[in-house]
């Protein structure tokens, strides 16, 4: 096991050796997800005294608060539930801080003028992780599916990789697991780049899928998102790589914060002087010092939608820089078949094609995810459940999509402030009466479908009706936030699975 107690870090932010043995650390936020219940694990393991504090009641944080149950019996851990103590913040070594706790927060800010250093796991992991070789991955979307295939590729390759924070895998713990020489793969959302900034950190290796509006409801202006996220680029040495998404206006301007070279790719523009990786008569194509070649074409991918073969440029681009042979990249992009949650294929129960993509949590992902049932040659009737809890964000273009969209049968809306939003902007456009209902259950919004489904199956029996659909999608794609109705987006997208799969074909 690696010495992390005598590991210098030569961050500004931290003066002295981070020992952490017998210091008194405060957990804000011990979290439903794991990542708190983690973290607090491994404090214990470094020999830290914890006090892990939450507003939560302890009926919500029951599972976390079983999970810690032992550490509490023997005084490793000692659990604030329902309020937060102000001495606890003025008398720590360190606070460690939930992403949801936004740093202007009366307590960090207490801690913060008092000299108290306050991390998340990201800038700890970050001080104290033995590799360099760091590729930090983030975007409004895609990041999550272009990890997973960049750590094919990279294990295609042969290398040694850990992935960190991807999805729902933890940070701290993955420490053990990383040596001099091992490739890591952090997943980077603007919430944990927001503590790289307050600390000047950027990874050595950075990719940036995508910039839309997102999260607004906690950054309250695009602006504060932006730079939240421009963290992954604006510390980075000439010795760097900032690997960019050509065809978005925001991600572009990232070239003019950092010091790193930078290499582009595209979806749209096929001009090879420009991009590393580009498509191009359906086939994305690559251009390094040496040649210019193909890696693959576009049906030979498993994976659905235009926005993944961006994702898979992303990962390409950054393992050509990296220089993984493009025959190898080839045999490991063709074999990625996608990750949970993501237009994830659960079941077919008779002609019905159920679909699972629950992490778009944003009108634009909701949109491609619509868009991967339209753009090929088999027509498709998309039966679309979608909405829930607001995150402040435009949900025009995610209407707009619904009402002009003749693919788009009948909707099925989540409760929630963004479904009542949604449903004023379908009845503006003309768009409402597709929508059956509002559901406060995902078993009553499936069942909805699928009574959908049998009715309009028997209004194409009509002879005046004679078109064949080869294809009927129910597709959950959201466009939206999940809480309120579920624990998480992964909740959301599990719940549907569970159902679909017990449904008789």
């Amino acid at each position: 096991m690696f010495n992390f107690i005598k590991k210098i870090v030569t961050t500004k932010r931290i003066r002295n050796k981070v020992n952490l043995r017998g210091k008194k650390v405060v957990v804000m936020g011990i979290g439903l997800h794991g990542g708190g219940v983690s973290m607090i694990k491994w404090l214990v393991q470094q020999g830290a005294k914890v006090v892990a504090t939450d507003k939560k009641t302890k009926e919500t944080l029951a599972t976390s608060i079983k999970k810690l149950s032992k550490l509490v019996k023997n005084k490793k851990v000692k659990l604030i539930i329902g309020r937060h103590r102000l001495d606890d913040f003025r008398s720590a070594d360190m606070i460690i801080k939930n992403p949801a706790v936004p740093w202007t927060n009366t307590y960090i800010k207490k801690a913060r003028k008092n000299d108290i250093d306050v991390e998340m796991d990201s800038s700890l992991f970050f001080k104290l992780c033995p590799s360099k070789k760091i590729i930090g991955i983030t975007g409004t979307k895609g990041k999550t599916t272009t990890s997973y295939i960049l750590n094919a590729i990279l294990k295609k390759a042969g290398k040694k990789v850990v992935m960190v924070g991807a999805g729902k895998i933890t940070v701290m713990d993955r420490l053990k697991l990383i040596g001099k020489n091992t490739y890591v793969i952090f997943e980077l959302s603007s919430w944990r780049l927001s503590a790289l900034r307050k600390h000047k950190i950027s990874p050595k290796y950075a990719v940036v899928t995508n910039i839309y509006p997102d999260h607004l409801n906690y950054y309250k202006t695009m602006r504060g998102y932006i730079n939240d996220k421009l963290a992954i680029v604006k510390y980075q040495k000439k010795n760097s790589l900032a690997v960019l998404n050509y065809d978005n206006k925001e991600t572009r301007k990232f070239s003019r914060e950092t010091k790193a070279e930078v290499a582009y790719f595209s979806i749209k523009d096929s001009n090879s002087i420009i991009q590393d990786v580009y498509l191009e008569d359906e086939k994305i194509k690559y251009r390094t010092d040496k040649k210019d070649g193909v890696i693959c074409a576009v049906n030979e991918l498993k994976i659905l939608g235009r926005h993944n073969i961006s994702n898979i440029m992303a990962g390409a681009t950054m393992a050509l820089r990296l220089k993984i042979s493009p025959k190898i990249i080839r045999k490991a992009v063709i074999g990625f078949k996608g990750i949970k949650h993501r237009l994830e294929f659960i079941s077919k129960k008779g002609e019905i094609l159920f679909y699972n993509d629950s992490a778009a949590t944003t009108p634009e992902s909701a949109v491609a995810g619509i868009n991967a049932f339209i753009e090929g040659s088999q027509s498709s009737e998309i039966y679309l459940i979608a909405g829930g809890s607001s995150k402040e964000l435009d949900l025009k273009v995610f209407a707009d999509k619904i009402t002009y969209t003749e693919e788009v049968k009948k909707v099925v809306l989540l409760k929630g402030l963004a479904s009542d939003t949604l449903l004023k902007l379908l009845e503006k456009n003309g768009g409402k009466e597709k929508v059956i209902k509002t559901v406060s259950t995902m078993k009553e919004a499936v069942d909805s479908m699928n009574i959908a489904i049998k009715k309009d199956k028997v209004d194409q029996n009509n002879p005046k009706n004679m078109e064949i659909i080869t294809n009927k999608i129910v597709l959950l794609s959201p466009g939206c936030a999940s809480f309120g109705l579920f624990d998480n987006e992964f909740d959301r997208g599990n719940q549907f699975r569970e159902i679909v799969v017990t449904l008789k074909g």
